[in-house]
């Protein structure tokens, strides 16, 4: 672990930072860093990411990747010792998206009569829905519902619990999350009993373990995490549908939308939509 908590910020125009995140995603010692990517000022094509590393080898790794892009203005700073996460997310307002609501603990009194509510507490994991890969697959969702249902939904690297929670409460009877992080796993079976939903979270690695396969086919398969293992997946999530399931996957940059598709594509998925928001992509896709 680094001996201090840091946020490592870096800022520049669009192209660049994309190229940066991108860089950030394929780097091995990288590849699992927590950061975002958002634009911070539209007038001067100013965007942001904001990266926290855990480790001195992934800060020392991070810096150096960012010094190859000499368009950034990198800064570093150190964060409280305090849970600067909670500190953090307390200050994030709630988020609609589409029929879905999602708030924190903060939040509760603001809850419309009108939507379906989720109440989500993040503690170390991710999918507050706040970042616009976890909004985009919502919509997606939400898009969806409006005319089918699906019977059985698997929800893979769950963090939160998010997306199989609003499955469970738009009337899944089964929704899976499955997470290689075991404090994911606990966060996110803590907020389904929060939500009062039946959807149950499973520490697993992989789509061949035997907690996942016990609920195959799916009708309804999410993947809300990175675009190298979303390619490595591609034929394992294709074999966890049923014929005419859907996919709905995120947590990939724009300029990352052509590899991931081309994955699918090469397996016979079929593409149904594409959402931008931000940097981000969200692609629906269907096994024919």
């Amino acid at each position: 672990m680094t001996e201090d908590a840091l946020q490592i910020i870096a800022r520049g125009p669009r192209a660049v930072a994309e190229a940066a995140a991108a860089a950030l995603d394929e780097a091995p010692a990288t590849e699992t860093l927590t950061y975002s990517i958002l634009e911070e000022d539209e007038d001067h094509d100013v965007w942001r990411i904001d990266a926290f590393p855990t480790a001195e080898s992934e800060r020392a790794a991070l810096v150096e990747l960012l010094g190859g892009y000499p368009e950034l203005r990198v800064t570093t700073e150190k964060l409280a010792d305090a849970d600067w996460l909670a500190m953090a997310l307390s200050g994030l307002p709630p988020v609609r998206a589409g029929r879905f609501f999602v708030y924190g603990a903060h939040d509760r009194g603001l809850a419309p009569a009108s939507t379906v509510n989720l109440r989500i507490e993040a503690g170390a994991a991710f999918g507050t829905g706040h970042h616009g890969t976890t909004v985009g697959c919502l919509l997606a969702f939400d898009e969806l519902l409006k005319a089918r249902r699906f019977a059985r939904v698997l929800d893979v690297g769950c963090g939160t619990g998010v997306l199989a929670i609003a499955a469970a409460r738009t009337g899944s009877p089964l929704a899976v999350g499955t997470d290689i992080d075991p404090v994911s796993v606990r966060i996110a079976n803590e907020n389904a009993t929060l939500n009062h939903a039946q959807a149950r979270f499973v520490h697993a690695f992989g789509l061949n373990d035997r907690k996942v396969r016990a609920g195959a086919p799916y009708d309804l398969v999410f993947a809300n995490i990175l675009a190298p293992p979303l390619v490595a997946l591609a034929s394992d999530i294709k074999g966890a549908l049923r014929p005419g399931g859907i996919a709905i996957l995120s947590g990939l940059l724009r300029t990352q939308e052509r590899r991931v598709c081309a994955a699918y594509l090469s397996r016979g998925m079929r593409i149904v939509r594409r959402l931008h928001r931000d940097a981000w992509a969200t692609l629906v896709l269907q096994r024919p």
